[in-house]
């Protein structure tokens, strides 16, 4: 029986992955490691082991024993940290008998960093907000000057491998932008940018060898505890909707092949809405699917099995289309300490009482 080795094991965006591997037919075993034995206590992986963060020193030492001691045919991260560090040494990696599906690293380099994906971007005509290392006070000063909105505002954000929003804030007032960066140590690291809108839409792909295997849109509506955060931004969707539109999809293909002339993995284009109505790509989340996978799982889409099934047997899916194959419309509700469901407006509609 083939294994597959999970990365990041109890973590929300793992657990997701996990849970569509177990629904496959063809019942591989799922192994899990991550470095919070808290989260790792209730994952639903099969084996788990404990590993340091991948930015340890131990942890290369600590994956090659678990290599040694599972075999397992396909390892597979989910955080921009792991999916890094572990797509440097994937030679090694693939000397112990298990199998990467990753961009090259290189184009994983371009990815986690918003400045070099950013600069990918623009190079390829697509449209995205301006952006403006931040490595002196004089630089946040002409950040407000050029970038700020009509109230002045500006989109501060860490430059690195910082998913879920964390280190962003808009504000239009330089102390506090000041401040922010002394806090997180940020000068030299923090990227200023124009801002953008609310609406944000995510299309979320598998590609081999240069050819689209599958592609699914989502929209987001709202974040999870986003009221408490400085930036309104969490990364932890609380509703997210099933949709088409042919110019995300344009969008999300320049973006792609913006850092990648042959496409291989999995690339998930994340985009917000300018002034102007067009979803400018904001990052690439390189190499893992987003925290919310289990949603297309449960509505027919199993993309996990299908990167599996690629990766391990060179297997592709029987599909009517390859580009949002799901109807439009669906919901995934999310809260916290409660299941999510998927349901549709109209079912939702049914149930609640308007008085």
């Amino acid at each position: 029986m083939n294994k597959i080795l999970i990365g990041g094991a109890g973590g929300a965006p793992s657990e997701g992955v996990i849970k569509s591997l177990l629904l496959s037919s063809k019942k591989e075993e799922v192994i899990g490691m991550g470095s919070v034995a808290s989260d790792l206590a209730m994952s639903h992986a099969q084996r788990k082991y404990l590993v340091p963060y991948a930015n340890d020193a131990k942890y290369k030492d600590s994956l090659m024993k678990v290599l040694k001691e599972e075999k397992p045919s396909l390892i597979h991260l989910q955080n921009d940290l792991e999916v890094w560090h572990v797509s440097k040494i994937r030679d090694d990696v693939m000397e112990m008998g298990t199998k990467v599906f990753m961009p090259r690293h290189e184009v994983i380099d371009t990815c986690v960093s918003k400045w070099k994906s950013w600069e990918a971007f623009k190079k390829a005509g697509v449209t995205v907000p301006e952006n403006m290392f931040i490595n002196s006070e004089d630089d946040l000063k002409r950040a407000f000057k050029e970038l700020g909105d009509s109230d002045g505002k500006i989109w501060l954000r860490a430059e690195e491998m910082a998913g879920g929003g964390v280190g962003s804030i808009p504000t239009n007032h330089y102390d506090m932008a000041k401040a922010w960066i002394n806090r997180y140590d940020g000068w030299g690291k923090f990227i200023a940018a124009q801002m953008l809108g609310s609406q944000t839409i995510t299309w979320l792909s598998i590609w081999y060898e240069g050819k689209l295997v599958v592609a699914q849109t989502r929209k987001r509506t709202g974040w999870i505890h986003g009221n408490r955060s400085a930036s309104g931004v969490t990364g932890v969707t609380k509703v997210g909707t099933t949709c088409s539109d042919d110019l995300v999809t344009d969008i999300a293909m320049k973006t792609v092949f913006a850092v990648d002339e042959k496409p291989h993995g999995i690339f998930g284009v994340d985009m917000t809405y300018d002034n102007n109505g067009i979803p400018n790509p904001t990052e690439i989340n390189i190499s893992r699917f987003f925290t919310t996978i289990l949603f297309f799982t449960k509505a027919g889409l199993n993309m996990p099995e299908i990167f599996k099934d690629l990766a391990l047997y060179e297997e592709f899916p029987k599909l009517e289309k390859n580009i949002n194959p799901l109807p439009d419309g669906l919901l995934w509700l999310r809260g916290m300490d409660t299941e999510p469901m998927i349901t549709t407006r109209e079912e939702i509609d049914k149930e609640i009482i308007c008085l």
